[in-house]
C-alpha cells in the first residue's frame, strides 16, 4: 500500500518541489519561522495550563502580566502576513533571477497599497476612524493576500526589469545608487498596478481586497448547525483555510463559535443540576478529541518525524515543535514544514481531524466516554489531563491516547514521502558543497609560476 502511495505521491511532490512559485512560498514561510517558535514558547507561558498558573503570578506582578508575554507572540502571530509577504516576495525574485531586496520591499509596498489603513472604532463623542494598521488584516488572515500579492508585485517588477525599462546611471556611479535608480520604473509601475487595483476593489461591495477574500472563504460556513455534518464541515474548513495559510478557527468561528457556546452553556447548566449531559458538541470536544497539537492534529505528525524521519530538517523543526505542540501551538509546523500549500500533507491534514471527529463521536454515543461537562479549560491543556478534566473520567484520556496513536498511522506514509525529497535536496546540496570545498593538486601547473 505504502509502495503505491508512494508511486503517485513521489513524481507528483519531486514535480512540485521543483516549482519556483512553491519554492518561493516554501521559502518565503521559513524566513519566519524562527520568530514563530520563539513565539510560541511565550504564548506558552502566558496561557500555561496548570490550576492557579495565572492567579499565582498575579500576586507576584501584579494584573495584566499576561501581557508581556502575549507582546511578544503577537509581535510574531499577529504580523505573520508581513513575514510572509517580505519572504515570499524575496524568494520569488531570487528563484526568477531579479533583485532580491527590491523584490521583498516591492512586495511590501504593494500589500500594503491594498489594506485598509483607516480603522473605525466607537469613542465618547460617537464613531470615528484612526490611522493605523489592524491587526487583522496583517496576521494569520491575511497571509492568503500576502501570498498572492508578493507573487503578482515581483513578477511585474521583474518582467519590467528584463524589459530594460529602467533608468541606467553612468560608470562610476556606485552600484547601491545605480541598483536603486535600476528600480524606479518597475516599482513606479508595480505600485501603480496596485493602486488601480485598490480603486477597482472600492467601487465593488467588498471596497477591499481583505473583505473579498474573508467573504468569499465565508460562504462555506453558512446553515452549519449541530450536527455531525456540521462538526465535519467545520474541520474541513479549517484545515483547507490553513493549507492555504490562513487562520480557519479565526474565520469559521464567527459562524460555529456561538453555536458551541451555547451547546457548552447548555451542558455545563445540566453538570450542575445533575442533570443528563444533552449535547455532544461542545468547545472542550471539539478542542480536545478532535485536535490533538492544534489544527490538523499535528501532533500525531510530530511524533512520527521525531521517531521515523531521518532529514535533518524535518527531525530539528519536530524537536523544537514537540513541547509547544503538546500543549496545543502548532504555528512551527504549519508554517516551517511547512503544511502551507504543501500537497504531500493535504489528504492527511484534513483526515485526521476528521477521523478523530467521527470515532469520538461514535464513541460518546455509545458510551466508552461520557459527554463533556461544559467546564472551561484552556485550549493549551495538553492531551491526556484534557480529556478527564473536561469528562471526569480517565477513559477520556486513554481514549485521547488511542486517537493520536491512530493519528501517527495516518500520518507516517505522507511524511515518509517528504522525508525522502527532502533527504535527496540534503545530500545534494551536500554533494554541491564538498565539490566546491574539494582542492585537487591536479588543478596546479609550474608554468604558471
Amino acid at each position: 500500500m505504502f509502495s503505491k502511495l508512494e508511486k503517485i505521491l513521489m513524481p507528483a511532490a519531486d514535480k512540485l518541489g521543483k516549482n519556483k512559485v512553491l519554492i518561493a512560498i516554501r521559502d518565503g514561510f521559513l524566513i519566519g519561522t524562527p520568530l514563530i517558535i520563539v513565539g510560541s514558547l511565550f504564548l506558552l507561558i502566558a496561557n500555561f495550563p496548570i490550576a492557579g498558573w495565572s492567579e499565582f503570578w498575579t500576586k507576584v506582578f501584579g494584573e495584566g502580566w499576561e501581557t508581556w508575554f502575549t507582546n511578544v507572540s503577537r509581535a510574531t502571530f499577529s504580523i505573520i502576513a508581513i513575514l510572509t509577504c517580505i519572504g515570499t516576495g524575496y524568494a520569488y525574485a531570487r528563484e526568477i533571477g531579479t533583485d532580491k531586496i527590491q523584490g521583498a520591499v516591492v512586495a511590501l509596498v504593494s500589500f500594503v497599497i491594498l489594506m485598509p489603513t483607516r480603522i473605525p472604532f466607537k469613542g465618547v463623542d460617537g464613531p470615528g476612524t484612526i490611522d493605523g494598521l489592524g491587526f487583522e488584516y496583517i496576521g494569520s488572515n491575511g497571509i492568503f493576500l500576502a501570498i498572492v500579492v508578493s507573487l503578482l508585485s515581483v513578477q511585474l517588477f521583474g518582467w519590467v526589469y528584463k524589459k530594460g525599462w529602467t533608468i541606467k546611471m553612468p560608470k562610476g556611479v556606485p552600484p547601491a545608487v545605480a541598483d536603486s535608480f535600476a528600480a524606479l520604473i518597475p516599482s513606479a509601475i508595480v505600485m501603480l498596478t496596485f493602486f488601480l487595483t485598490r480603486i477597482i476593489f472600492e467601487f465593488t461591495p467588498f471596497k477591499t481586497a481583505h473583505n473579498f477574500i474573508y467573504t468569499v472563504l465565508q460562504t462555506p460556513l453558512k446553515g452549519a448547525g449541530n450536527t455531525l455534518i456540521a462538526q465535519i464541515i467545520y474541520s474541513l474548513v479549517c484545515t483547507t483555510f490553513w493549507f492555504f495559510g490562513i487562520n480557519g478557527p479565526a474565520v469559521a468561528n464567527s459562524v460555529f463559535s456561538p453555536i458551541l457556546r451555547v451547546l457548552t452553556i447548555e451542558n455545563l447548566e445540566a453538570f450542575q443540576k445533575g442533570l443528563p449531559l444533552p449535547n455532544i458538541y461542545t468547545d472542550s470536544f471539539s478542542n480536545f478529541f478532535t485536535n490533538f497539537g492544534g489544527g490538523g492534529s499535528t501532533l500525531s505528525l510530530v511524533i512520527v518525524m521525531i521517531l521515523f524521519c531521518k532529514s535533518k530538517r524535518i527531525t530539528q523543526l519536530a524537536k523544537l515543535s514537540i513541547v509547544p505542540g503538546f500543549f496545543g501551538i502548532n504555528e512551527p509546523i504549519i508554517f516551517g514544514l511547512p503544511i502551507v500549500l504543501n500537497p504531500v500533507l493535504l489528504i492527511p491534514f484534513n483526515l485526521v481531524p476528521i477521523v478523530n471527529l467521527v470515532l469520538s463521536t461514535w464513541a460518546t454515543k455509545i458510551g466508552i466516554i461520557p459527554y463533556t461537562t461544559g467546564i472551561s479549560l484552556p485550549w493549551t491543556t495538553p492531551i491526556g489531563f484534557s480529556g478527564y478534566l473536561s469528562t471526569g473520567s480517565p477513559i477520556a484520556s486513554i481514549w485521547q491516547i488511542f486517537l493520536l496513536i491512530l493519528g501517527c498511522l495516518i500520518y507516517f506514509p505522507f511524511i515518509k514521502i517528504l522525508d525522502k525529497q527532502y533527504l535527496k535536496e540534503e545530500k545534494e546540496a551536500e554533494n554541491h558543497k564538498s565539490e566546491e570545498d574539494d582542492i585537487s593538486f591536479d588543478d596546479l601547473s609550474l608554468d604558471d609560476l
